[in-house]
């Protein structure tokens, strides 16, 4: 599976923004799938996760409420809208493919196998 996100900018503390991650590859479907992020000197970081069926999804408490993660399994396509943006999102965010269908294991960042480039978002005060 190979991934290119994309959709980051620059926005101001309050905006919001629409990442996009699309894969190529027949077996999308069958992927649990993930945003991560990693922000200057920082480790990256779980942000929200989907099953492969679409059904389940997962978010870090600090983007609960807030961000919002789907999928296409039809188009391949996985998306983050992100609401209510804070500078502390700040951060070069990626996609990520995981065996994991589903469940506790799609938090952890050591469970994706497939990574996406960065796309950087950038939010002001």
């Amino acid at each position: 599976v190979q991934l290119q996100a994309s959709g980051g900018g620059l926005v101001q503390a309050g905006g919001s923004l629409r990442l996009s991650c699309a894969a190529s590859g027949r077996t999308f479907s069958s992927y649990g799938m993930g945003w991560f992020r990693q922000a200057p000197g920082k480790e990256r970081e779980f942000v929200t996760a989907i099953s492969q069926s679409g059904g389940n999804t997962y978010y870090a408490d600090s983007v609960k409420g807030r961000f919002t993660i789907s999928r296409d399994n039809a188009n391949g396509s996985v998306y983050l809208q992100m609401n209510t943006l804070k500078p502390e999102d700040t951060a070069v965010y990626y996609c990520a493919a995981s065996q994991y269908r589903s469940g506790i294991g799609l938090r952890r960042v050591n469970n994706y196998y497939y990574w996406g480039r960065g796309t950087l978002v950038t939010v002001s005060s």
